[in-house]
């Protein structure tokens, strides 16, 4: 079960310096070329209804830039799902999306939800993609994944990074076996577990040592770490951390 551990690499952050002037620069078809080439094992990008960084056109100019399969998250929202047909990426994950909020705070709760996100399952899943549903790491939320017939769940890990950031060592081994419970119990309902949200290089080890998971999606602290470093080497260094944790 503790094969190599894949990486998602979220890009939507090029586009948001890019949006930030205006203008074609930096392009984030360029990063995704530059993440296959380091190593990455899929490219992930967020459409949001604001549009405040992947913007439409984005979308077929990536996935003409790469090989690597898409992980497209998107809201619950007619207007979505019906961009996510057209497109047809390798994975649709529905995420909750707040206009307000400053990135995503929290798992999408498929529980209370359900009458509103089944049959947005079926519409990708009829037009050809993986569902994936970013959700937090309960019994409960994956047992509904289970009833929705989602492929993949991604375990919101942005308590476990908010603990490791304050050093809270109780806490962090807490929360690290709430994600290794919710792993086992994904795998157990056979869908397979992924893990996102605040990972950098200090606290991927934990995680990415958890043997059911298959694979973890990673942006903002790449896209921040390349401004010092270079994107390549952010990548290649997050790659070699992983694989150091499942040795």
């Amino acid at each position: 079960m503790s094969g190599r551990l894949r990486l998602g690499v979220n890009i939507d952050h090029v586009a948001t310096i890019r949006n930030a002037r205006g203008g074609a620069h930096p392009d984030p078809a360029r990063a995704a070329e530059l993440a296959q080439a380091s190593g990455a094992d899929g490219i992930t990008l967020h459409l949001r209804e604001d549009r405040r960084h992947i913007q439409d056109n984005d979308l077929s100019r990536i996935q003409a830039a790469t090989d690597l399969p898409i992980n497209l998250e998107m809201a619950v929202t007619d207007e979505m799902i019906s961009i996510g047909e057209r497109f047809k990426p390798h994975a649709a994950c529905f995420v909750p999306e707040k206009r307000e909020e400053r990135t995503t705070e929290g798992g999408l709760n498929v529980a209370g939800l359900h009458n509103q996100v089944a049959p947005a399952v079926s519409r990708m899943q009829t037009a050809g993609s993986r569902v994936s549903l970013f959700i937090e790491p309960t019994a409960v939320q994956i047992a509904v994944a289970e009833i929705l017939g989602a492929e993949v769940v991604e375990l919101h890990t942005g308590h476990y990074a908010e603990l490791y950031q304050a050093g809270d060592a109780a806490g962090v081994e807490a929360e690290v076996e709430r994600l290794r419970n919710a792993s086992k119990e994904a795998r157990k309902r056979g869908i397979e577990p992924h893990a996102g949200h605040g990972l950098t290089f200090e606290n991927i080890a934990p995680i990415a040592a958890i043997p059911e998971l298959a694979e973890v999606n990673i942006g903002h602290f790449l896209i921040g770490e390349a401004i010092y470093i270079g994107l390549e080497a952010a990548i290649s260094k997050m790659r070699a951390l992983m694989d150091q944790a499942r040795a």
